[in-house]
């Protein structure tokens, strides 16, 4: 729920600025938030759970990690702020040096956050966790409220009416849509203060022996980060370069703004993520641990297949989470609900290299995505704009899906239900495609929606039918 309200921030961007270029220049600075978070947490959270379940000493474990990544996330800030100009300039915010200096404040604040989180999932302490994340969330959608929204109509009506209020005060319109940025610095800060306690009450001590293995172990995941992040950002950080100019960020902006309409996808899997990596290695020494995994993929990629139904058969209405100017974009939402099935897919596969330790097959596997994301994309965006990106997206993840379940196989040995797979996708896309017959035809929405919506009972029927009695009979123990 609180990252649906984060998601609430969509339809008020997209309306206070109709100019797509506006939302060009969040969808870029969020992709560099993206990508530099992967980098300053360099694989340590996963190092973290894989070493924490290992040790006797878990409050060794905890102090190294977080010792190591408040030094690089210290450093990081140094070094941004003081070549905060010279990146601004680069990238063409030379009028607005605060977006770049917020923006490294932003990615070290989260880069801090993470292994104090990371011990409230370890420690099953979800309560604290979601409390802490609400607030975040809250806070930085309230303050975006505050500046964009009320602020920003009270600095326009000032002008009309050439007077000077408080709330018109608050805003600058130079900074814009960078009160974005600001609001969720500002969320950061609380964040770190609700964390407090996670950073004391125990004595801080480094043992480099323990740093220096998992430096060993997180190095892969490193890798297999920054290729996973050049799969899912990479798209927009040069989509605005390779078109021309005058149409880079509007372009930008319009698949931006499409991309989160995979809403409802993406926050199931972000969700799953979020339980599944502490989940596979807390029961990694049950003995039934391969058959409790494919059990959790085969319901997983049952929900994904609702997630994308659901949303292309009330697309109609779902559309309106972005404005008007935006909708020129929504031919991507089918491919990259797709894609975000599958990278939900290939995470869940991907937890067997973690368990046994050779992270190097996830470095493969990942350099593989990457190499299909930057091919298709820099041949393919200068003719086909965001279409291309949309379609590198779903063609990587569809990829790594296939080359992590074929070695699965082969060093893990979980016996997937692929018929389940093929089973309720292939129903979820033909469904979809049955729409697709009498879209726009009918003259009606309200008809097309309950029409639309027929079909997807039948699915649901169809679970019912022959997965219900399954689940029924399903008794795993922890």
């Amino acid at each position: 729920m609180p990252r649906l309200l984060n998601y609430a921030l969509v339809p008020l961007l997209t309306r206070q600025f109709t100019n797509p270029e506006d939302f060009g220049i969040n969808t870029q600075i969020y992709s560099y938030i993206s990508f530099l978070n992967v980098v300053l947490t360099y694989g340590m959270e996963t190092a973290f759970f894989n070493f924490l379940n290992k040790s006797e000493n878990k409050n060794v474990v905890y102090s190294t990690t977080l010792i190591s990544l408040l030094s690089t996330s210290l450093l990081f800030i140094l070094l941004g702020l003081f070549s905060s100009g010279y990146v601004a300039n680069e990238l063409g915010y030379e009028k607005n040096i605060n977006f770049i200096q917020w923006m490294v404040l932003i990615i070290a604040s989260d880069a801090i956050a993470t292994i104090p989180f990371a011990r409230l999932r370890a420690e099953q302490r979800p309560l604290k966790f979601m409390i802490i994340k609400t607030a975040n969330i809250l806070t930085n959608v309230g303050l975006t409220v505050f500046f964009i929204y009320f602020c920003k109509h009270a600095y326009e009506k000032d002008l009309q009416e050439q007077t000077t209020s408080f709330l018109g005060s608050c805003y600058n319109p130079q900074i814009g849509i960078g009160y974005a940025f600001l609001a969720n610095l500002l969320a950061n800060a609380l964040t770190l203060l609700l964390l407090s306690k996670e950073f004391v009450g125990f004595k801080f001590t480094f043992d480099k022996a323990l740093w220096l293995q998992m430096m060993k172990y997180a190095f892969p995941l490193l890798i297999v980060g920054l290729a996973g992040m050049v799969n899912e950002t990479f798209d927009r950080l040069i989509l605005g370069q390779l078109l021309p100019a005058d149409i880079g960020l509007r372009e930008l902006g319009i698949y931006g703004a499409c991309y989160k309409i995979s809403i409802l996808m993406t926050l199931f899997r972000q969700a799953f993520q979020y339980a599944a990596e502490p989940f596979f290695f807390n029961h990694a020494k049950n003995e039934d641990s391969k058959k409790l995994n494919a059990l959790v993929m085969k319901y997983f990629i049952i929900a994904c297949s609702f997630l994308f139904l659901a949303t292309m058969l009330n697309l109609s209405w779902i559309k309106y989470i972005v404005a008007e100017p935006y909708w020129a974009g929504l031919a991507v939402v089918p491919i990259l609900l797709l894609a975000n099935l599958f990278f939900g897919v290939y995470y869940n596969l991907s937890i067997w290299y973690k368990l046994s330790g050779q992270t190097k097959y996830g470095v493969y596997i990942t350099l593989i995505g990457a190499a299909i994301t930057l091919v298709i994309n820099f041949v393919f965006i200068p003719r086909f704009s965001y279409m291309a990106s949309a379609w590198a997206t779903l063609l990587s993840y569809g990829g790594m899906m296939a080359v992590s379940y074929f070695l699965s196989q082969k060093y893990y040995g979980a016996k997937y239900n692929v018929r389940s797979f093929v089973f309720f996708l292939g129903f979820a896309l033909v469904f979809y495609f049955v729409s697709l017959l009498w879209k726009d035809k009918m003259g009606n929405i309200a008809i097309e929606l309950v029409l639309n919506n027929i079909l997807l009972l039948v699915y649901c029927w169809l679970f019912i039918k022959f997965e219900l009695p399954n689940l029924k009979r399903i008794n795993v123990t922890s």
